[in-house]
């Protein structure tokens, strides 16, 4: 009879302890389910905002671009107020290719960039140099941190999408904010106004002292050319202090672009002439 009894208590006991699993297991996959689903959520509204941003800026308009010829001037700034400007053609054909020319006091600096590979031409010096391999670098890391990087879907199978959720804007008005993380880990947060224009691009580097810190891209005054929604103002931030302006006073877009213009030339004196488009 105790033997019986004694077996009874184990199972139960048993029972009791299959019983506390099961709910475990249950209730934690119950949390993984809310779990996905929120993150599907979030995947969800992320979406949506990059979709709402490309309507706003032309939809199908803004999305077949292939090239662009921006001008205007670029200003490096100093206490708030610009310290010295040079005017500037920037070419460039998505998603890799770009070549900008800038012109100060009738010198001309050219940095030009395909994929892996990159040269430059110092005016001054009247001299062309290969890129080395952290200008390259630095060229790619600003591919990766662009508005149209992230709104033409380059970034598809190279990041992923998030949301972050909203930041306080000015008085009364918040951002939404969306997050791409790279595979290498470099993340950019990049905000919207209510309206769905893009506001803002913030990541961070490391700078000469190999110390990180924040930079910021915060867009401006867009205006529209050919169906296009294009910010005419670009300043760019590096630990909370203003160090350049982008100021472009004209914008094309889908100029057939012939590849001898990313071409590395063999004599400085190719490049006197002005690049004609």
């Amino acid at each position: 009879m105790i033997k019986s009894q004694q077996i009874l208590f184990n199972m139960k006991i048993k029972f009791f302890s299959l019983s506390k699993t099961i709910s475990l297991l249950l209730c934690l996959c119950f949390l993984a389910i809310d779990g996905l689903a929120q993150t599907s959520k979030k995947d969800e509204k992320s979406e949506a905002i990059l979709k709402k941003a490309v309507q706003v800026l032309g939809g199908e308009n803004y999305l077949k671009v292939k090239s662009q010829i921006g001008r205007g001037k670029f200003s490096l700034m100093r206490d708030g107020m610009i310290g010295s400007f040079q005017t500037f053609i920037d070419v460039i054909v998505f998603p890799d290719k770009e070549r900008t020319e800038f012109k100060a006091l009738g010198v001309k600096t050219v940095q030009t960039n395909v994929g892996d590979t990159g040269w430059i031409f110092d005016g001054e010096a009247q001299v062309i140099n290969v890129q080395s391999e952290t200008q390259v670098k630095d060229f790619k890391r600003g591919i990766s941190a662009s508005l149209d990087n992230l709104l033409r879907e380059h970034w598809r199978g190279k990041a992923e999408l998030s949301y972050v959720g909203r930041r306080e804007a000015t008085v009364g008005k918040r951002n939404d904010v969306i997050k791409l993380t790279y595979d290498d880990g470099f993340a950019v947060e990049f905000e919207f106004s209510a309206e769905g224009l893009p506001v803002k691009a913030i990541y961070k580097r490391t700078n000469p002292d190999g110390e990180e810190q924040k930079e910021e891209d915060r867009y401006a005054q867009f205006v529209d050319f050919q169906g296009i929604k294009t910010p005419l103002i670009i300043d760019h931030f590096s630990g909370g202090v203003q160090t350049s302006r982008i100021n472009y006073e004209t914008m094309e877009f889908n100029k057939s672009i012939p590849d001898s213009v990313f071409a590395k030339p063999t004599n400085p004196k190719e490049l006197k002439k002005d690049l004609k488009l």
